[in-house]
This record gives structure tokens, sequence and C-alpha cells, in this order.
């Protein structure tokens, strides 16, 4: 393999590696910002508590659909547990994607770290 290539699969292993601690770190700081976000309701507790308000909502939603169809005002509570839903639901999701982007992190730190070994550990083409 010449010189060149070599150089060039090492480049790219170092833009690897920079790039998924840059990932890893970013991760980190996003679970930091979600945690402060849901301040009293800790990270691992946000999938039950989705769950046990959408079970509520979905039970009042067969009660005061009927009567939004008819024009009314849907009830404080209806909209209360519409609302927290929602917001469990972006949770979820923004816990998800910092988990993804963790993984991410990982896998280009993994992948970094094999493209440079393999960049200097290929022998260069004599020239003799």
């Amino acid at each position: 393999m010449n010189t060149f290539l070599r150089l060039v699969i090492i480049v790219l292993g170092i833009a690897s590696l920079v790039f998924g601690i840059i990932f890893i770190f970013q991760a980190g700081s996003g679970t930091q910002w979600i945690s402060d976000d849901i301040a009293p309701l800790a990270i691992k507790d946000v999938d039950a508590k989705y769950d046990a308000v959408s079970v509520n909502q979905q039970k009042m939603m067969a009660t005061e659909e009927p009567n939004i169809q008819a024009g009314k005002a849907p009830s404080a509570m209806y909209n209360y547990l519409t609302v927290q839903r929602t917001g469990l639901g972006l949770a979820r999701a923004n816990i998800g994607l910092v988990g993804f982007i963790r993984m991410a992190g990982i896998i280009n730190v993994v992948l970094g770290l094999g493209l440079v070994l393999i960049g200097v550990a290929t022998p260069a083409k004599s020239k003799a």
C-alpha cells in the first residue's frame, strides 16, 4: 500500500476518533440537560410515568371525545393529561436520541481506532 493511501486511512481514523469523542461528550451533556428539564422525575422513571399517563389519558379520551366532537371544550384534566403525555413522549424521544448518539460515538471511536491501526500497521510498499 503506498504511503499516500496509508496517510489518508490514518487521517480518516483520527477524524473518526475525534467525532466519536465529541458525540460521547455531547450525549453526556444531553442526558444532563434532559435530567434537568424533567427534574422531579428521574430518567429511569419516564417510561413508567408515560405508560401510566397514557392509560389515564386514553380512558378520559373515550369519555371526552363525544363532547369535543359536539363542539364543547374538553375538561381541564383531559387537557392536562394530554399535555403531560405529549411532554413525556418528547422526553422519551430525547432519551432515545441521546442513547443513539452515545452509541454512534462509541462506534466512531472503535472504527477510528481500527482505521488508525490499519494505517499504521500496514507495511509500506518497498521501493527496491
